[in-house]
């Protein structure tokens, strides 16, 4: 087991520049009685320092990449192949000790809904001194100290006082700030930050954004945001990595996918943004939904969708290949994107 969770002799070597290296990932879910593929051969890299933008459709599979690389599957989950590589030690080798002992510390993950994630049975402060003394060797009083300390950080005032606060005592925007607060206490190298925006007015959205994006310049961490929102990939991504019935599609810089988006879904996800269409006309969308995990096409899985599919998107799987020097495409017949 030591040497799995080293990965040194078997693992990808990791460039200085890059913090997590996931490769192959495949996860399954248990389906009446058999196995079906939730996440399928997810490959991508997170820069340090980077804010990764994962995005798609719901059900696509961004929540279940997620939870793999954090080892919180619930019970009819399981990681049949691939290697998640943090720093040379594979997240997926460890024991369920020493994973425990990296998340929170080294990985932490900003849960979708902040309505229901923190138990409303304990204070804020509570949870929070929890999590702290889950992997530091201090007494009640120092964590206590730290979680106000974080508190004020994220932009809560008058921090000590509402340590001894119950959640249903804070608004939304709040309480997605207290969820903030509990994943960064232990300044982790890297945060998932699952719909961190989700259920929140705009105003909040937008502070919610800056407060992640000025944590990541002032913590050196990185971070992977999942969203189905491509305005908020805009706003705080370098890069983003496009996700579609459980494969990527699409990785690219930010301005790259914006300005010349390559896959057709990529492209149906751009114009479908409201911002992008005008005044009195109709909002395109793309026709069909997601295929059921049972159900997946075993070529192009996107082909039952596709303006652009042909002969060969119907009969063979495409790879995603490297096209030029930032970008990764898993697409027969790309074409110039129109507005």
């Amino acid at each position: 087991m030591a040497v799995r969770e080293e990965f040194a002799a078997t693992g990808p070597e990791q460039a200085p520049s890059t913090l997590l290296e996931v490769v192959g990932l495949t996860t399954q879910l248990r389906h009446r009685g058999g196995w079906v593929t939730a996440v399928d051969g997810v490959s991508f890299q997170v820069g340090r320092g980077e804010i990764l933008g994962l995005v798609g459709e719901s059900g696509c599979g961004k929540t279940m990449t997620a939870l793999s690389l954090m080892r919180l599957l619930p019970s009819a989950g399981r990681i049949s192949a691939g290697h998640a590589v943090l720093d040379g030690r594979d997240l997926l080798a460890l024991s369920p000790g020493r994973m425990r002992q990296v998340r929170g510390k080294d990985v932490s993950m900003v849960f979708q809904e902040p309505m229901t994630s923190l138990d409303p049975a304990f204070t804020i402060g509570a949870q929070i001194v929890e999590t702290v003394r889950a992997h530091e060797r201090i007494g009640r009083t120092a964590a206590r100290a730290q979680a106000a300390e974080m508190l004020s950080r994220v932009g809560i005032p008058r921090p000590e006082s509402r340590l001894d606060d119950y959640p249903h005592q804070f608004s939304g925007g709040m309480r997605q700030r207290v969820m903030l607060a509990i994943a960064l206490v232990l300044k982790p190298r890297l945060l998932i930050a699952d719909e961190p925006t989700t259920a929140l007015d705009v105003t909040i959205q937008a502070q919610i954004l800056e407060l992640i994006a000025e944590l990541r310049a002032e913590l050196g961490m990185s971070v992977i945001l999942i969203t189905h929102n491509l305005g908020v990939v805009h706003e705080i991504a370098d890069r983003v990595a496009v996700m579609y019935a459980g494969e990527l599609v699409e990785i690219a810089p930010v301005p790259d996918v914006f300005d010349d988006p390559r896959h057709p879904y990529t492209q149906g996800l751009l114009r479908s943004m409201p911002g992008l269409v005008k005044r009195g006309e109709e909002l395109p969308v793309i026709p069909g939904r997601v295929p059921e995990l049972g159900q997946i096409p075993s070529a192009c899985r996107f082909n039952p969708r596709c303006p652009n599919r042909i002969a060969r998107c119907v009969e063979t799987h495409p790879e995603l290949k490297t096209t030029d020097r930032d970008r990764e495409l898993r697409c027969y017949n790309p074409t110039p994107f129109t507005r």
